[in-house]
């Protein structure tokens, strides 16, 4: 059964920092393309970063081009977001996610 299990969310004021982590589980995690997907509140889903299953290929949502990074450790079974100048618009349930499948999300909130 897959599994994925994000943390690392909470409370920062704009222009702060956090790191997202995912712990994943269930399947051969070093040979899927993975992703992290976003839900502000009464909004739809937006996917903010996709890597590869090597982890040298990335791209990013325009929203938060050159601000967030997406990285792995296929030794681990992790997958990661580090979130740099965040902004209020950030908000929102994080989700890391495979195919279709996504975790339980984790709660970013930006406000001063």
């Amino acid at each position: 059964e897959v599994q994925l299990v994000e943390s690392g969310g909470g409370l920062v004021q704009p222009g702060g920092s956090l790191t997202l982590s995912c712990a994943a589980s269930g399947f051969t995690f070093s040979l899927y393309v993975m992703s992290w997907v976003r839900q502000a509140p009464g909004k739809g889903l937006e996917r903010v970063s996709v890597i590869n299953s090597g982890g040298g290929i990335a791209d990013y949502a325009d929203s938060v081009k050159g601000r967030f990074t997406i990285s792995r450790d296929n030794a681990r079974n992790k997958l990661y977001l580090q979130m740099n100048s965040l902004k209020p618009e950030d908000t929102a349930v994080y989700y890391c996610a495979k195919d279709l499948i996504r975790g339980q999300g984790t709660q970013v909130t930006v406000s001063s």
